[in-house]
């Protein structure tokens, strides 16, 4: 049993951040952002007419776009695909783990 009460007032935590939030963390301009979300490669929940809920590795994938197109002087398609190949690279080096590790077991 916690010895912390409840205080029912206190908002529940949620994973989702808002528009503003996600501004300030990720450090991308609004514009930006709308481009994204126009061309399909974040996809926040909408709320209402212009209220956004965003996800928390959306942070870090707006995050890695942005270092990677500072970076390499690139344009917003390309450095979103080369976000989404990274990404797609990781999961298959995750599943090539796995496997290795399952034929170890037998």
């Amino acid at each position: 049993m916690s010895m912390i009460k409840k205080d029912a007032g206190l908002p529940i935590r949620s994973e989702y951040i808002a528009w503003a939030e996600f501004l300030e963390l990720t450090g991308v301009l609004p514009e930006r952002l709308q481009e994204l979300m126009e061309m399909g490669w974040i996809a926040p929940r909408r709320l209402g007419s212009d209220s956004y809920l965003f996800r928390g590795p959306d942070i870090y994938r707006v995050r890695k776009l942005e270092r990677i197109c500072g970076d390499f002087e690139l344009p917003v398609v390309g450095g979103t695909i080369i976000v989404d190949l990274l990404e797609r690279i990781d999961a298959l080096e995750r599943t090539v783990r796995e496997l290795n590790r399952l034929a170890e077991i037998k």
